[in-house]
């Protein structure tokens, strides 16, 4: 069993920054794949960034955050990072950690844990 725990949400202005961690339980963290997904209000939790534990070719970023966003973990802290920049109102949501034994281009039904998720509010 993975547990995972957000945190790093929060309120920032258009073209801020801000750094979300998830806090993974268990001695088996870096076999898995991490992944970041989001829901906006009345919307669907879309893809935003996947990790495998090594390796070239290792990242998967969606179109919308490829260039603003950086997916990195760190296997000693159990622990994996979603730095944003340059955000905009669209990136409001609520995000997920997701943890998962598939690759990085899987879709969100093939990740097997969830966090409860981290509030994002980008204002204009």
């Amino acid at each position: 069993q993975v547990q995972l725990i957000e945190s790093g949400g929060g309120l920032v202005q258009a073209g801020g920054s801000l750094r979300l961690s998830c806090a993974a339980s268990g001695r088996t963290f870096s076999r898995y794949t991490m992944g970041w997904f989001r829901q906006a209000p009345g919307k669907e939790r879309e893809f935003v960034a996947a990790i495998k534990w090594s390796g070239l070719a290792s990242t998967y970023y969606a179109d919308s955050v490829k260039g603003r966003f950086t997916i990195s973990r760190d296997n000693a802290k159990n622990t994996v990072y979603l730095q944003m920049n340059s955000l905009k109102p669209e990136d409001t949501a609520v995000y997920y950690c997701a943890a998962g034994t598939g690759g990085i281009r899987v879709p969100k039904d093939q990740y097997d844990y969830w966090g409860r998720g981290t509030q994002v509010t980008v204002s204009s």
